[in-house]
């Protein structure tokens, strides 16, 4: 049984919006994350140096992205399977408030923390 105060269609409303939203913020960073072009005759040292940091630093939040979005789709199954809001440590039920604000939370705040 999901969680008995939230409706199943609600959260997985919310999770697939949540998901399309980290899918267009990655298709949107896509062109931030390329390699970039060492060529001395068009870039400065300093550039280059402002573009790696850039792209590392775009590339690091596509890694956090793609651990959301497997969350995302791992809330998903949880909803599909039943078991949607307990918490995988201790059983109990996830506070609806934690799941509201993160509908991906496998863990209840105390098991959390």
């Amino acid at each position: 049984m999901n969680h008995p105060e939230l409706d199943d269609e609600t959260v997985r409303e919310a999770l697939r919006a949540l998901r399309q939203q980290y899918r267009d913020q990655s298709l949107k960073s896509q062109e931030q994350r390329a390699t970039v072009e060492l060529d001395q005759t068009t870039t400065g040292r300093l550039s280059r140096i402002d573009a790696l940091q850039s792209q590392a630093m775009a590339q690091a939040a596509e890694r956090r992205r793609a651990i959301q979005l497997q969350r995302i789709e791992q809330a998903l199954k949880r909803l599909d399977e039943g078991w949607y809001g307990e918490c995988i440590e201790c059983g109990e039920w996830i506070a609806k408030g934690r799941l509201e604000l993160d509908p991906a939370a496998l863990k209840c705040i105390e098991c959390a923390e």
